[in-house]
């Protein structure tokens, strides 16, 4: 009877390296291959920088309460600037409040998610003194609260004898994305702005 003997297989091929081989790869893997630098990451857009200094202007985080209602006087006064109710959207950039809620922030409960909403209102008869203004005094301001700022206004309007008082009352957030920043809470005509009705 005759035996016979298999020779034990592998199934993964041989593979031979030499000394100068294996030096050479470790070599090569140890070596910087390249150095680079950039200041704008390499997955944006080569002009992102530029337009990043173009952003829509709002809420900086560096503005104080009162720097932040007077760039949004200082946009109303000229809203058409640089087109048509600019002054307007930066206005609706400050609001604080919930675009899926009706707010309080002309006073009475709003709907005031959609923008056009928003922009009629300043285009009715008591807040249309606001749009290119021609002149404004501070009558009073103070922080009701430590995050909580109100501040009262005289505007003399663009139209003969146009004149108003409102009142800006800013909150400071805290948490969330916006965790800093001033934002308009309300902004309150000084008398019924509403009386005849608003059709927004």
């Amino acid at each position: 009877m005759a035996y016979v003997t298999s020779k034990p297989f592998s199934l993964l091929p041989e593979v031979k390296f030499s000394y100068s081989q294996s030096h050479k790869h470790a070599r090569n893997l140890t070596s910087p291959r390249f150095s680079a630098s950039a200041d704008i990451p390499d997955y944006l857009s080569a002009n992102w920088l530029e337009s990043r200094k173009k952003r829509p202007f709002g809420p900086r985080l560096n503005f104080t309460a009162e720097e932040a209602v007077q760039h949004q006087l200082d946009s109303l006064k000229f809203n058409d600037q640089p087109r048509q109710d600019y002054g307007i959207e930066v206005m609706y950039r400050f609001a604080g409040f919930d675009p899926f809620e009706r707010s309080t922030y002309f006073g009475p409960f709003f709907d005031l998610g959609q923008f056009e909403r928003f922009r009629r209102i300043f285009h009715h008869s008591a807040y249309r003194v606001l749009l290119g203004h021609r002149d404004r005094r501070i009558l009073s301001s103070l922080f009701a609260k430590e995050n909580q700022y109100k501040q009262r206004i005289w505007v003399q309007g663009a139209r003969p004898e146009e004149e108003g008082i409102f009142e800006f009352t800013m909150v400071q957030r805290v948490g969330g994305s916006w965790d800093g920043y001033w934002l308009t809470e309300s902004l309150l005509h000084d008398g019924n702005a509403f009386s005849g009705g608003v059709a927004y």
